[in-house]
């Protein structure tokens, strides 16, 4: 069986884009139907989940970040992504308490808003573990008050992107906090 092969190559980008995350959206796993995901003509974009699948927002600024690291064993003939999300959330609520627990006994699938407009949907098939994390009131009055939650992914292929950062266009329903 013959590998693929790259078929472009990359100029150099110009500088306008800017690093850190907007907002994070989580969504129950299995409330994706695999079977109901399109995606553009190179597989990299999804256009549609489907209608009504809710995606509960997140503002985040600042602190949280994503990562993704590719792993791949020449030995064994393996290759997969592992898709990291540090999340900071500020301020504790018992309302918070409830839905950080709720993350934790689950393994969402989520979607990461950068500041550059791109959309990226992270546990497609297998879905996001929350590894680790704390609970924090911190030392001083300047210290986070809060929660740091790490979600790890492990997918066959890189997150895919949502066409055009368009949430709702792409069939999710938007629920924001209060």
């Amino acid at each position: 069986m013959a590998c693929d092969f790259i078929t472009t190559g990359r100029l150099e980008p110009c500088k306008d884009s800017v690093g850190g995350l907007k907002a994070v959206y989580f969504v129950d796993f299995g409330d994706i139907d695999l079977s109901d995901v399109d995606y553009d003509t190179d597989g990299t974009t999804i256009t549609s989940v489907g209608t009504g699948v809710s995606a509960y927002k997140f503002d985040v600024r600042g602190a949280s970040t994503y990562t993704e690291n590719i792993q791949s064993s020449r030995e064994n003939g393996t290759t997969m992504f592992e898709q990291v999300l540090e999340l900071t959330l500020k301020k504790l609520t018992k309302e918070d308490h409830k839905t950080i627990k709720l993350l934790s006994f689950g393994r969402p699938h989520i979607l990461i808003e950068d500041n550059n407009g791109n959309v990226l949907l992270s546990g497609l098939e297998f879905g996001g573990d929350v590894t680790g994390g704390t609970i924090v009131t911190g030392g001083a009055m300047g210290d986070l008050s809060g929660y740091t939650l790490s979600f790890t992914g492990m997918e066959k292929a890189p997150a895919n992107f949502i066409d055009g950062g368009d949430i709702a266009g792409a069939g999710f329903t938007v629920v924001s906090g209060s």
